[in-house]
């Protein structure tokens, strides 16, 4: 994995070494002594024309299944229950509204994200990873850069004219962040979504970063 003190300089993240460091320990606390129960299934939005875009508040009839893209064996059970604690972490200690985790994988002969845990509103479990899909794509958009996105203000960075793959319209602040593998290659990103602008304080991006730099350790194999 990368190494803490890289990750800063690496992703473009402009927070502290030290408030990296005091959330790197308040996660590794909260992953020594809770559990999270693994979500191996999840209900997803209907996609628009051409599967671009999530029809919010249009759920399709069957569950995605990540059985179908990953071995669903004892040792994958244990990393996806540290992935959903960590996801569990975030929302508990941040109060953000959506959190997820993706790991970058070759699917139907495409590189995709891939969602392997999460909290918060159905949502797409996978993002394409093409230069088409990146121009509005956050998510997208971190995992080809390797560097960090930060929203604080949707409706104003629309405004501007930033494209923006709107999935959840109440969404206000997003943040995506890459995670890297130890040669320091993004391997896949989190992204966060909160309902009020300038969530993203210091503070809560330090904690999104301290679970970027312990991810790694539980992704599966590609």
């Amino acid at each position: 994995m990368a190494k803490e003190l890289d990750y800063i300089t690496l992703s473009d993240l402009p927070i502290s070494r030290d408030l990296l460091d005091a959330q790197l320990v308040k996660l590794d606390a909260y992953i020594t002594k809770h559990c999270a129960e693994p979500v191996w299934s999840y209900q997803i939005p209907e996609l628009g024309e051409g599967g671009a875009c999530s029809l919010f508040g249009y759920l399709q009839e069957e569950p995605f299944l990540l059985s179908d893209y990953i071995d669903s064996d004892p040792n994958m059970e244990l990393a996806l229950t540290k992935l959903q604690t960590i996801v569990e972490a975030v929302v508990e200690c941040t109060g953000v509204d959506w959190f997820g985790i993706y790991q970058s994988r070759k699917i139907d002969d495409v590189q995709q994200l891939l969602k392997l845990a999460y909290s918060g509103a159905p949502s797409r479990p996978l993002f394409p990873i093409t230069a088409a899909f990146a121009e509005t794509s956050n998510n997208v958009q971190t995992v080809m850069s390797g560097k960090a996105r930060v929203v604080n203000n949707v409706s104003e960075y629309v405004a501007q004219g930033g494209e923006y793959y709107t999935c959840d319209p109440k969404v206000q602040s997003e943040t995506c962040l890459p995670i890297f593998d130890e040669f320091q290659n993004c391997i896949g990103i989190v992204d966060a979504e909160a309902f009020s602008t300038d969530f993203f304080t210091e503070e809560v991006l330090a904690l999104l970063a301290a679970a970027c730099i312990r991810i790694p350790r539980f992704l599966p194999q590609t």
